[in-house]
């Protein structure tokens, strides 16, 4: 049986796949968790991921402040814009490509139901320049 953990994030950070740095916080190799993950990612202004998805697990994102222009579909042909305050949810294997086009850092909580979290990150460089 595992115990509980407290996770304060700032004390670790990683380069994820996508073109983000997350704060690392909840995951299997932090806590032992099973079937969740859940960490800080902070997007500069100017900040662009890559295309990307996750294969086998779903996301679920809390911004906390900013805004995050969304870009998701098989050939990312939908944009959505995750202001503060807002939850978003993707679904496994969606593309999405986020950008944060204004002039102050944008911060989420995000959520994924793989606790191995870069583990199925799937980059698609055939679908970065579809999105302006």
């Amino acid at each position: 049986m595992s115990d509980c953990r407290l996770i304060r994030p700032g004390a670790t950070s990683y380069a994820g796949k996508q073109g983000f740095d997350y704060i690392e916080g909840i995951t299997a190799e932090t806590t032992g968790s099973k079937g969740i993950c859940m960490m800080l990612l902070t997007i500069p202004a100017g900040g662009r991921a890559k295309a990307h998805l996750h294969e086998a697990h779903e996301t679920a994102i809390y911004m906390l402040k900013g805004v995050a222009e969304t870009w998701y579909g098989d050939r990312l042909q939908h944009r959505i814009d995750v202001k503060a305050g807002d939850m978003f949810f993707i679904p496994a294997g969606m593309p999405h490509l986020p950008i944060n086009r204004g002039p102050d850092e944008a911060v989420a909580v995000i959520a994924r139901t793989d606790p191995n979290e870069q583990e199925s990150v799937v980059l698609l460089p055939e679908l970065d320049a579809l999105v302006p």
